[in-house]
């Protein structure tokens, strides 16, 4: 049973056609991993293994080409939590994050759950387009 937020594989090519992208077998079957389940935090390794794990065949390099251009396409959101890693979000709507450094786990934290002010004046000839927060929790010592 699909659950209530999955796509179908109509709706994803539609979705990749609205935006701008040709619905090519290995974006669809990726687009598939990614949103039939609802919104999900995935890092390309993830996927890569998710994808090996149904039988598509697909490098890495290809998993992350697709997802850098889905997010070029509005259908993922990046987060970066360090330098040396980034999450892919389904979730485009406006919020904020956890990010777990025990257990690596990135939770959502509503946009309106977090207030920023005083924020400094951008470079001239710019706009602030958002503001993305990451909170980094780690477990209690006991």
């Amino acid at each position: 049973m699909m659950k209530p937020d999955a796509m179908t594989t109509d709706q994803l090519r539609l979705r990749l056609r609205e935006a701008g992208m040709r619905p090519t077998r290995q974006r669809e079957e990726l687009a598939d991993l990614l949103f039939r389940d609802g919104d999900r935090h995935v890092t390309a390794e993830v996927l890569h293994r998710e994808a090996f794990q149904e039988g598509i065949q697909v490098s890495l390099a290809t998993v992350y080409n697709t997802l850098h251009q889905f997010t070029r396409a509005g259908l993922l959101r990046e987060v970066v939590v360090d330098s040396g890693r980034a999450y892919f979000d389904t979730n485009t709507a406006p919020h904020h994050h956890f990010f777990n450094t025990a257990s690596q786990d990135l939770t959502d934290i509503p946009s309106d759950s977090v207030a920023v002010g005083d924020l400094p004046l951008p470079p001239a000839g710019t706009e602030i387009a958002g503001v993305d927060v990451v909170i980094r929790i780690t477990p209690r010592q006991s």
